[in-house]
């Protein structure tokens, strides 16, 4: 998501107001400030750094944080598995002070290095180091002293693309939309959760379709995905699987039916894009390389990305969205914030 300057400067002026709130800094002292220009390296995923997604976005977030934090960075992109421990190994041997692995998939391997290397700060994105209150249920197998975690409420913003699928899919004379994920773990299925349960809240007798296409680089697996779930009657569907999902997206421009992003905002990347589901992986690649600028990173610690802390939204909405369902959304996602409303973070 395109996010204007003045945004991302306010957002790190309050970085020290929001670590408190998610627990990152405690209650104890200050640490003094890292001395002289630090390194943070981020290490992706298989799915790279043009995914236009997850990979592409938290990439996005590190080319800012050199910009507004004056730091190093050091990019690295894993085209496979096997490229995990090589990217950081140079990661650490290339004297990065914060290395960030960029998701789920990288959890083991990170780990290991965490162990081996001490005196290297660690991060993964959708990853707890502490428990029980890790959104996306993925915790750490060990407490590690140099280990943070940045845990993202996928399940808020999925459940506010859900009530515009569903009131969509009604006024299309259809009762049923369409998920397609990527791989079947808890990061991608978070996002689902939240879109089935507010869909079928907003509109009861929705029926949600949600299959995998077991990839997040293929998007001819996810487009064969979507177009069996049009074949059986959906008229809106949700990818959420970074760019395999791009196939989703494709196979609802062919038929003529509405399409909705994930991670960052794809408005741009179909011609029939309905919303996409927000998750500020940018943001959080900022905030925690100010975090060990500033000297408060906080080992076994989590930062924590809400609808109510800006680190989870939806993306631009199609105009075809009559005005009435914005508003029922907003309704949705006031009540979020306002604790009224619990969405699920896992499929029942």
């Amino acid at each position: 998501m395109k996010v204007s300057r003045w945004i991302v400067l306010a957002a790190v002026g309050v970085l020290a107001i929001s670590l408190t709130a998610t627990g990152a800094l405690g209650s104890g002292r200050a640490h003094k400030a890292q001395q002289g220009k630090i390194k943070v390296a981020l290490v992706s995923d298989i799915g790279k750094f043009n995914d236009k997604s997850f990979n592409q976005l938290q990439l996005e977030g590190l080319k800012r944080a050199k910009t507004l934090l004056g730091i190093n960075i050091l990019p690295l992109q894993s085209n496979s598995v096997s490229d995990y421990l090589p990217n950081f190994n140079t990661a650490v041997r290339q004297g990065s002070n914060l290395v960030i692995a960029a998701g789920f998939l990288l959890a083991d391997n990170m780990e290991t290095m965490a162990t081996q290397f001490p005196k290297t700060k660690f991060a993964i994105t959708d990853y707890c180091a502490l428990g029980p209150k890790c959104l996306t249920g993925s915790v750490l197998k060990a407490k590690h002293s140099n280990v943070m975690g940045l845990d993202y409420a996928a399940n808020q913003s999925g459940c506010l693309v859900g009530v515009l699928a569903a009131l969509m899919a009604k006024k299309a004379g259809g009762t049923t939309i369409g998920a397609v994920g990527g791989l079947t773990i808890p990061p991608v299925t978070i996002w689902i959760a939240g879109y089935k349960y507010c869909a079928q809240k907003a509109v009861p007798g929705t029926k949600v379709l949600v299959d995998y296409s077991q990839s997040f680089t293929e998007p001819d697996k996810c487009k064969t995905v979507a177009e069996n779930q049009i074949a059986q009657g959906a008229k809106v569907l949700f990818q959420v699987a970074g760019g395999c999902g791009l196939g989703t997206l494709k196979a609802a421009d062919d038929a003529g039916l509405w399409g909705i992003g994930v991670d960052k905002d794809q408005y741009n990347d179909a011609k029939r894009v309905l919303t996409s589901g927000v998750k500020r992986v940018d943001l959080g690649i900022i905030k925690i390389a100010q975090a060990v600028k500033l000297g408060k990173f906080k080992a076994n610690t989590d930062l924590v990305f809400t609808l109510k802390n800006g680190g989870m939204s939806v993306g631009r909405i199609n105009p075809a969205v009559p005005k009435a369902y914005i508003k029922i959304m907003n309704a949705y996602k006031a009540r979020i914030i306002a604790g009224k409303l619990k969405v699920p973070t896992t499929l029942s």
